[in-house]
């Protein structure tokens, strides 16, 4: 008789610790790094750089932290990764000029795409395929509920008690992450010894998803760098700072209600119901006028962009080897990337050619774009449900 299959086992709830631990010392730390670096007499140019350079670090790095996944044990690159965390935590905290704060934000950098490949995959390790779905939909649901906490709580603790406090709270969140995986049993080894196989820089199956994921966040994006802007242009009386919290629980409760859908409905049903969703949520943030609308359109988010990371993700990997499921999870975090890097360069440059009301209904060219993608590599990805 077999054992009947548990997201609850020790194992696997401390991978979902770990991966909220580390995810609240880099969100902690995101929304208040600009005002730091300011502070310490920075210019407000460099210390754009000094934000955005974590970024680029995980951009450039990620193909690197998919093969070393697959070729190392998941613990001991989890172990490098929360460290690196944490000693850049602290290295925020005794830095007083520009190129040391620089300098450990590219440590910060590399830790995050560490932890970010490592914990996704070794979470899809330790569970059966025919569950992955619902695997990453936990993954997901920590990592949301992290975004949502970490920055109101960074936010308010600092006007309080100040950014050094927030600091040395995201270096004990990132050591918390260390000490989780410590009781982790199964170390996640590499599957299939990988001899002789040739660098990679993407996954080639995973490709698809990653591209047509890419697409789908970058209208996300935009919104996250400019909807501040956004409203203070178009003199809107609405509460924008509830708009990424309503987003968040909104996504935990569509995550919890969805958890036992992702691995049994095809990608065609889910990129649908997405498309339709996206395409909602920008019709509302163009004509929004209150709190109502705009809390409508982050349900809508929840759903055109939050569905879709968890129902990327896993197909990724349902479609991709088993000896290559590190370097699926950075092809499809490469996607994420690069609709993070395009989304606020997208949001600077359209206001500056075009009306404000046209912000956000140019952001629907990326629907027939993703369309396209998707019907030329639809039985693939519908496919992928079945290989479990």
């Amino acid at each position: 008789m077999t054992k009947k299959f548990s997201f609850f086992s020790k194992d696997i709830v401390c991978v979902m610790f770990a991966t909220f631990f580390y995810q609240f010392s880099i969100q902690a730390v995101n929304p208040l790094m600009n005002g730091y670096a300011r502070r310490l007499g920075i210019s407000s140019t460099f210390a754009g750089i000094i934000v955005g350079v974590m970024s680029v670090t995980s951009l450039l790095l990620r193909p690197f932290s998919g093969n070393l996944t697959d070729r190392i044990s998941k613990y001991h690159l989890a172990l490098i990764g929360g460290s690196l965390c944490a000693i850049s935590d602290l290295g925020y905290l005794f830095t007083f000029n520009a190129p040391w704060l620089l300098t450990f934000r590219i440590i910060n950098g590399l830790g995050f795409v560490l932890c970010t490949v490592c914990l996704a995959t070794w979470m899809a390790f330790l569970v059966p395929r025919q569950h992955l779905g619902a695997a990453m939909g936990y993954y997901g649901l920590l990592n949301a509920l992290a975004m949502a906490i970490a920055p109101a709580l960074a936010i308010s603790t600092y006007q309080l008690l100040g950014y050094k406090f927030v600091i040395i709270l995201a270096a004990l969140s990132a050591a918390a992450m260390v000490i989780v995986i410590q009781l982790i049993d199964d170390r996640a080894k590499p599957v299939v010894a990988l001899k002789g196989q040739h660098f990679k820089i993407i996954q080639r199956d995973a490709l698809p998803v990653a591209m047509i994921f890419s697409l789908l966040s970058i209208p996300y994006f935009v919104t996250q760098a400019d909807i501040v802007m956004y409203v203070q242009e178009r003199h809107l009386t609405i509460a924008v700072s509830l708009f990424f919290l309503c987003y968040s629980f909104a996504l935990i409760i569509i995550r919890i209600l969805l958890k036992n859908y992702f691995d049994t409905i095809a990608f065609g049903i889910w990129f649908s119901i997405c498309i339709v969703a996206t395409i909602g949520y920008i019709f509302l943030l163009t004509v929004m006028q209150n709190n109502i609308e705009m809390i409508l359109a982050a349900g809508l988010m929840a759903i055109g962009f939050g569905v879709m990371v968890s129902v990327s993700q896993s197909t990724a990997l349902l479609l991709a080897p088993m000896e290559e499921q590190g370097l699926a999870n950075a092809t499809y975090y490469l996607g994420s990337d690069i609709g993070m890097s395009l989304g606020p360069i997208i949001g600077g440059i359209l206001p500056t050619i075009l009306p404000l009301k046209f912000f956000y209904p140019v952001m629907l060219l990326i629907i027939p774009l993703a369309t396209i993608l998707y019907l030329c590599h639809r039985r693939q990805l519908n496919a992928a449900v079945q290989y479990n």
